[in-house]
């Protein structure tokens, strides 16, 4: 197959292209590195089936030849408000991307008829009531508050991917990615693994917003590219959203907990009870029946095993 990715230099981005690589499609990027990075993907660039084109998708995109399908990764993702890659900081950026962006790739699939696929988020569910979040769970959220921007964005790509499939036919597919980790993560990300893993690494205390209580759910970056791997190729009627993610529940102390055994350091737990950001989940876990049962789809990493290469991983960029 011919793909179109969009922010293919980013995290999941770049490992997603390493997997199409290897499964012998060839490989077309755009993303114009405001979070993405040129070294996610150097060893990619002599390689005879990818190109990197720097561009911005709010843009208009036309692809000569060929195409058989159009991957929507790109967005800024990070909550980190003191990050400049942070969607905080990046407010425009992250509604256009999620909304112009989507639009004219979904555009470009129209256009060459190939199969969509949208990678959505688990914010979608904001601050969820139900639990664990199921894919018909409609979420509860705050249109207005800080985190919007990126809930919106990608709610209403949602909402436009279903809009071409319903109304074009197109045969579209919505991941809606939980928590996920890995090499390659921004070190400045400024979600618990990165912070935890940077601060444990330079002897500094672990910083915790809030009272730990909260929870989430990790999941490793190779189980997640399995899970969307198998999603864009699925046959079938798989329109519909799918949860990709780790069904194990943790709060925030058991990992960091985890982080200090992993790491071999001794942990100080700072615990800022009051710097926690508004509309902050105080629980995430995706039920993955859907996944199972379309995808045939479960992860497989536990986290300490994952943990170990993101490790050695931020050891050699820190």
């Amino acid at each position: 197959m011919r793909i179109l990715l969009t922010g293919g230099a980013g995290f999941i981005g770049s490992h997603f292209c390493d997997r199409l690589i290897d499964e012998g499609h060839e490989v077309l990027v755009y993303d114009n590195l405001i979070t993405g990075s040129r070294e996610n993907i150097a060893h990619l660039s002599n390689h005879d089936s990818f190109t990197f084109i720097e561009h911005d998708v709010t843009e208009f995109i036309k692809v000569e030849g060929k195409l058989d399908a159009v991957l929507h990764f790109a967005s800024p993702a990070s909550p980190n408000p003191n990050s400049p890659y942070g969607y905080p900081q990046l407010p425009i950026q992250t509604l256009k991307v999620g909304a112009h962006g989507t639009h004219n790739t979904l555009g470009v699939a129209r256009a060459h008829r190939a199969r969509y696929l949208l990678t959505s988020t688990s914010e979608v569910y904001g601050d969820p009531l139900e639990h664990p979040q199921k894919e018909e769970y409609w979420g509860n959220v705050d249109p207005i508050g800080l985190r919007s921007v990126y809930d919106e964005a990608k709610r209403f790509a949602e909402a436009m991917t279903m809009a071409y499939h319903r109304t074009y036919g197109i045969n579209t597919r919505i991941a809606r990615i939980f928590n996920t980790y890995g090499p390659r993560m921004r070190l400045d990300d400024g979600r618990a693994v990165p912070n935890f893993l940077c601060q444990a690494l330079t002897g500094q205390p672990v910083t915790i917003y809030g009272d730990g209580s909260q929870t989430r759910s990790f999941c490793y970056i190779d189980d997640m590219v399995e899970g969307l791997y198998r999603l864009l190729m699925a046959d079938g009627d798989v329109h519909l959203p799918v949860n990709i993610g780790n069904p194990v529940e943790m709060s925030i102390t058991e990992l960091a907990e985890v982080i200090g055994r992993v790491t071999g350091r001794s942990i100080e737990m700072q615990y800022l009870a009051d710097q926690r950001g508004p509309s902050d989940p105080q629980r995430r876990q995706p039920d993955i029946s859907r996944a199972k049962a379309w995808l045939d789809w479960e992860p497989k990493v536990p986290l300490e095993a994952g943990l170990k290469p993101t490790v050695e991983d931020f050891k050699a960029r820190l």
